[in-house]
C-alpha cells in the first residue's frame, strides 16, 4: 500500500481514491470510499496500455461478468448491479467515470474490502498452513471450480496471489487468465502477451484444457500451501516443462492424510484427477464454511490480517489528509508520494530522468518465439527487436503452437442467460456465510506490508523475471508476442484462425510454473471474439443477491434424543418429527415443539384424519390428538387384519383424502402334497404373501386388499403412487425390492402397475421405453407418465405407452423426480441441473445450474404453497429459484456442527412447503424461511 501518485484518479463514480492499493499485471487496485455509504471498497482500474487493446477489453469485462455470477460461496459479491462500469481518463485527470472526453478509456470495477492475505505473503509470513487450514482451503476452492464445472466452463484463474485468506475461509479473486496473469504487455501492432502462473500436462502436449486442468493447478496450490513450495521445484527453469510433463510430485512434506488426494489431483492423464466436487467433499464433507467455523488462520496470520484492516481503516482521502496536516502520504507509515510526471496516466511507463543512470533491460534468449498472423491473406512475421526467430527448439520454450490460446465455448448453453450467482448464507446466530464480506484483490510480490522476505527468491527468477510486475508473487518469465487480427469478428465462413487469439509462454519461476495452452472462457458461449457492445444491464436486485430470508425461527432437535427419521405436516399447523425413540410435534408458527409421545416411535407420515393426526408405527395404527399427542385411537395390526396374522406392514405408498395405500405382508407355511406310494414326504415350504391395501384413516376400516407378487427378501415390495386418476392408480415398485427373477425378466427396463380405486383390482402392467427399474418417474391426472429414459426425460401416454416427446439430458448425468405443477414439468437433474419444460410439448422453459458439487442423487424439489418458488435441496445446500424464469433467488447452507472437532453432519437437506413458508431441515436443524 502506497500513497497515491499524481496520475493516479482521485474519484471512480461515487468512490473516492484513498491509496493505491497493490498493482497486478494487468491493473491497478486502490482503496476507495462510497461517498454515500462510508463503506470501504477496493477499485479495480486496467492499466491503459492494455486496455486499448480490443481483445484486452473484452477479456475484462468477461472476467468481470463472470466474477458477478459467480458471486455468493467464496467468491466476493459486487457492490452493486453492474459493477463493472467504463469512463473517459484524459492523463492526470481527477475522476474516472466522468462525462469528459478522453483519448485513453479507464476500465474498473468495484468490490468492498475485507481483511484478507494472498496465500503467498500468507505462506511467507508463517510458513506451510497446518492440515485443518489446507482442508478449509482446498474445500473452499473446490466448491467454487465445482460450480464452473457444472456450467462446462473452465477457471483459469487460480494462483497463489488470487486465493485470499482472510478471518472465515479463502476467497478467490480472479476469474480467467486476465486476472491471473503473472504478466501481461501490450506489444506494438495491436500485440497482446500474457502469462499465466501454472501450466498444466495437457498445456505442455499442446491440447486444450479442461475442468481436470483446474484441479492440477488446485494440486499445486496445495502442495504449496502444505510445504511453501511446488512439487516441481528441483531441476534448472528451461525444463519445467519437461518436468510438469514427466517427473512425479515431489510429496513427502505433504500432510499423509492429504498426499493420496493431492497425488490425485497431480495425475499426468487428466480422466484420473478427481472432480471438483469429490476434492471439496473429501476435505470437508460438511463444507468449507463447517469446518471454518471457530476460526482457521493461525495466529501469526489471523493478527496479520488485523493488522492490515487496521491500517486500510486509518487512511483518509487526500483533502482529508491536507486538512488535517498529514498531505502528501496515504500510508498511515508515512510512504512519500512518489515523484512522476502530472501527464502519466495509470500502469504507463514513467521516463527517467536525464541524469538518471541508464539500467539496461535484462535479456533472455528465451524471450520472444517467432509467431506468425494466421489472418486469410496476410504472411507477417513478428518477433521482438533483439531475438532471433524460430522454433521453441531454438528458444528453450514450449512449441509456438502451444503459445496461442483460443477462447471456446466448453459447455453447453442454456436457453436464457441468467442473473449472477446467489450466495450461500447462514441464519441469525451462526458466522457470516462465506461470500457475504467481500475481500481486496491481491498484493504483488514486491509489496509485503508485513515486512516479511518474499515467498520466492529473487535468486530463483529468470533474468527478465525482476523487472516487470505480477500479481501472483511469481515475477516474471518470457513472454511470447501475437499479433491480434483486425476485426473483433471473422466474416462467416473465415477460418477459426481469425479469432483474437491471446499468447501464453511456459518458464519456471522461483519454484512455481507460469504457462499456457488453451484456456476455455467462462459464461456459456464467451468468446474472444465476441463485441465490445456493453452486456444489457440486469434487473435490479429486491436484496443483497443470494442472501436467503430471515427464517422466522429455527428449532433444534434435542441432542438427548434420536436423531430424526420422518418429518410430515399436519394441516399447515404441526411439523411431525419421528425418531426411534420418540415423536415429537412443532408448533409451525412459533418453532416450539408443543408435544412428543413414545408410543408413536418410528411412525411414518402425519395425515390429517378428521381432526386427528394419523401416524403408522412399525406395530400399529394411531390417531394422536394435535393439542398434547394423546393417542385418541390405535389400531394393531394384528386386531386390524386378524386374517393375516404376524402382518408387517411396509412404508406408505400414498394417500388421498381420508384413504392410505401401503403394501404388507407375512409368511407362511405350505404343507407338501402327499407323496405317492413309495416317494418320499418333500419338506413343507415357507412362503411370503404380499398384498397392497387401501384403508380409511377416519372410519378406520379396510377398503380393499389385493394380492400382488412378493418382493426381494424379507418379502414386502415398496411402491409408490406415481398419479391418481378417477378411475385407477398408476403404481411403481421401488427397484430395491424388486426380486431377482423380476429384475431378470425386466431385461433392463421399469414398469408401471394400474390398479382399480374402487376394488383394488390389478388391471395392467406396462414397460415404457428404456425407463430403467431404477429411474425417476411421475405422473399426472391426465395419465401422463414422465420418466427417465438414460440421460433424458420422455413424456408417454400411461394406457397406450407412446411416447410424446422426449428431453435431452447432459451426458453422464440423469434425471430425478419431476414436479407437477399446472401446465409445467420441473426437472431435475445429478448434474445438479434444475429447469421447467412445457408439459404439452416437452418445451423447455429454462435450465439453470444449482452450482454445487456433483454428489449423489439428483436435487429433490419443492413448490412454495403460491407456486412462485421453486426449492432444490439435496446433499450440500437449499437453492430457491423463481420458477417462472428459473432466476437464482438465494441459496442456504446448515453448517452443522458448531464445534471444530464436532460430528461431520452428512444428512441431505430436506424442504417442506407451508402457506407462506419453507420449512428447510438438515438432521436435528429446522429452520422456516418467509417465500413467494
Amino acid at each position: 500500500m502506497e500513497a497515491l501518485r499524481r496520475e493516479d484518479p482521485r474519484r471512480f463514480g461515487r468512490f473516492t481514491v484513498l491509496a493505491r492499493f497493490q498493482e497486478a499485471a494487468s491493473a491497478v487496485q486502490y482503496v476507495a470510499r462510497d461517498t454515500g455509504t462510508g463503506e470501504l471498497a477496493v477499485i479495480t482500474a486496467a492499466r491503459l496500455a492494455l486496455a486499448a487493446v480490443p481483445a484486452f477489453r473484452r477479456r475484462f469485462q468477461a472476467e468481470a461478468r463472470t466474477a458477478e455470477r459467480l458471486a455468493g460461496g467464496w467468491v466476493t459479491p459486487p457492490l452493486e448491479t453492474g459493477s463493472l462500469e467504463t469512463g473517459s481518463l484524459k492523463a492526470g485527470s481527477p475522476e474516472a467515470g466522468s462525462p469528459e472526453t478522453g483519448e485513453d478509456e479507464l476500465l474498473w470495477t468495484a468490490t468492498a474490502y475485507v481483511p484478507a492475505l494472498p496465500l503467498a505473503e500468507a505462506v511467507g509470513i508463517a510458513g506451510p498452513l497446518p492440515e485443518r487450514a489446507l482442508r478449509i482451503l482446498g474445500a473452499g476452492i473446490a466448491e467454487i471450480l465445482s460450480r464452473v464445472h457444472a456450467g462446462g466452463s473452465v477457471l483459469q484463474g487460480l494462483a497463489p496471489g488470487t486465493v485470499l485468506l482472510a478471518e472465515d475461509g479463502p476467497r478467490l479473486t480472479a476469474f480467467g487468465p486476465l486476472g491471473a496473469a503473472a504478466a501481461a504487455e501490450a506489444r506494438p501492432g495491436g500485440q497482446l502477451s500474457v502469462r499465466l502462473g501454472y501450466l498444466t500436462p495437457e498445456q505442455v502436449a499442446g491440447r486444450e484444457v479442461g475442468a481436470p486442468s483446474d484441479l492440477f493447478v488446485l494440486g499445486l496450490l496445495l502442495a504449496y500451501a502444505a510445504t511453501g513450495t511446488t512439487p516441481f521445484t528441483e531441476g534448472p527453469p528451461e525444463e519445467a516443462a519437461r518436468r510438469i510433463a514427466e517427473a512425479d510430485p515431489e510429496l513427502d512434506a505433504v500432510p499423509e492424510e492429504l498426499r493420496e488426494l493431492i497425488a490425485g489431483c497431480l495425475a499426468k492423464d487428466p480422466a484420473e484427477r478427481p472432480t471438483a466436487g469429490t476434492v471439496a467433499a473429501e476435505l470437508a464433507l460438511e463444507g468449507a464454511a463447517g469446518l471454518a467455523r471457530g476460526g482457521w488462520l493461525p495466529e501469526r496470520l489471523a493478527a496479520a490480517v488485523a493488522d492490515q484492516e487496521a491500517r486500510v481503516r486509518a487512511l483518509e482521502a487526500p483533502e482529508e489528509a491536507e486538512a488535517t496536516g498529514t498531505a502528501g502520504s496515504a500510508d498511515p507509515a508515512g510512504e512519500p508520494e512518489d515523484a512522476v510526471p502530472a501527464d502519466a496516466v495509470p500502469g504507463a511507463a514513467v521516463e527517467a530522468p536525464e541524469d538518471a543512470p541508464a539500467t539496461p533491460a535484462p535479456t533472455d534468449p528465451r524471450a520472444t518465439v517467432a509467431t506468425t498472423d494466421e489472418t486469410p491473406g496476410t504472411s507477417t512475421t513478428n518477433a521482438a527487436p533483439g531475438t532471433a526467430t524460430g522454433t521453441a527448439a531454438n528458444t528453450g520454450d514450449i512449441g509456438e503452437d502451444r503459445g496461442t490460446t483460443r477462447f471456446l465455448n466448453t459447455g453447453p448453453k442454456p436457453p436464457q442467460s441468467d442473473r449472477a450467482t446467489t450466495h450461500l448464507a447462514l441464519p441469525p446466530g451462526l458466522p457470516p456465510a462465506p461470500g457475504t464480506t467481500p475481500a481486496p484483490l491481491p498484493a504483488p510480490s514486491h509489496h509485503h506490508t508485513y515486512g516479511s522476505p518474499a515467498p520466492y527468491p529473487a535468486a530463483a527468477l529468470p533474468p527478465s523475471a525482476t523487472t516487470a510486475q505480477g500479481n501472483n508473487g511469481n515475477g516474471n518469465g518470457p513472454m511470447v508476442a501475437l499479433p491480434l487480427p483486425p476485426a473483433p469478428s471473422p466474416p462467416e465462413g473465415s477460418a477459426t484462425s481469425r479469432r483474437t487469439l491471446i499468447a501464453i509462454a511456459a518458464a519456471a519461476v522461483g519454484g512455481l510454473v507460469v504457462g499456457g495452452g488453451a484456456v476455455a472462457a467462462i459464461g456459456g458461449g464467451e468468446t474472444a471474439a465476441a463485441t465490445d457492445a456493453k452486456p444489457p444491464a440486469p434487473k435490479p436486485r429486491r436484496t443483497l443477491p443470494g442472501q436467503p430470508p430471515e427464517p422466522r425461527w429455527s428449532y433444534s432437535h434435542p441432542a438427548s434424543e434420536s436423531a430424526p427419521l420422518t418429518t410430515a405436516l399436519w394441516r399447515d399447523r404441526l411439523l411431525v418429527v419421528t425418531s426411534e425413540s420418540q415423536a415429537s410435534a412443532v408448533d409451525v408458527s412459533t418453532g416450539k415443539r408443543v408435544w412428543q409421545r413414545a408410543d408413536a416411535a418410528k411412525g411414518q407420515a402425519a395425515v390429517v384424519a378428521g381432526d386427528l393426526c394419523f401416524v403408522a408405527s412399525p406395530t400399529e395404527f394411531l390417531w394422536l390428538a394435535p393439542k398434547d399427542g394423546t393417542v385418541v385411537h390405535r389400531v394393531r395390526y394384528a386386531d386390524g387384519f386378524t386374517d393375516l396374522p404376524d402382518l408387517q406392514v411396509g412404508r406408505l405408498a400414498g394417500h388421498s383424502g381420508t384413504v392410505i395405500w401401503f403394501t404388507g405382508s407375512r409368511t407362511v407355511t405350505v404343507k407338501a402334497p402327499k407323496p405317492k406310494k413309495g416317494k418320499k414326504k418333500a419338506a413343507d415350504k415357507r412362503v411370503v404373501q404380499a398384498y397392497f391395501f387401501a384403508y380409511d384413516i377416519v372410519r378406520r376400516a379396510e377398503v380393499w386388499r389385493t394380492q400382488v407378487p412378493a418382493g426381494r427378501a424379507p418379502g414386502t415390495p415398496l411402491y409408490r403412487v406415481v398419479a391418481e386418476r378417477s378411475a385407477d392408480l398408476l403404481v411403481r415398485q421401488d427397484a430395491v425390492t424388486l426380486t431377482a427373477a423380476e429384475v431378470k425378466a425386466a431385461k433392463g427396463k421399469g414398469s408401471i402397475r394400474s390398479f382399480d380405486q374402487q376394488t383394488g383390482k390389478l388391471r395392467w402392467t406396462k414397460q415404457y421405453g428404456t425407463a430403467g427399474p431404477e429411474a425417476a418417474v411421475t405422473g399426472d391426472e391426465d395419465g401422463i407418465l414422465y420418466a427417465g429414459a438414460g440421460v433424458h426425460l420422455q413424456s408417454f401416454d400411461a394406457d397406450t405407452g407412446k411416447p410424446l416427446w422426449r428431453v435431452d439430458g447432459t451426458v453422464g448425468s440423469a434425471f430425478g423426480t419431476p414436479l407437477v405443477a399446472g401446465p409445467v414439468l420441473h426437472t431435475t437433474e445429478r448434474s445438479r441441473q434444475v429447469g421447467a419444460v412445457e408439459r404439452e410439448s416437452g418445451r423447455l422453459v429454462w435450465r439453470r445450474s444449482t452450482e454445487v458439487p456433483g454428489i449423489g442423487s439428483a436435487p429433490a424439489l419443492t413448490l412454495s404453497s403460491s407456486g412462485k418458488t421453486l426449492l432444490a435441496s439435496d446433499a450440500t445446500q437449499v437453492t430457491a429459484f423463481s420458477a417462472a424464469d428459473g432466476e437464482r433467488l438465494w441459496k442456504f447452507q446448515d453448517i452443522g456442527a458448531a464445534e471444530p472437532k464436532g460430528a461431520t453432519v452428512s444428512a441431505p437437506y430436506r424442504t417442506l412447503a407451508v402457506g407462506a413458508h419453507i420449512i428447510v431441515q438438515r438432521d436435528r436443524a429446522f429452520y422456516a424461511f418467509p417465500v413467494a
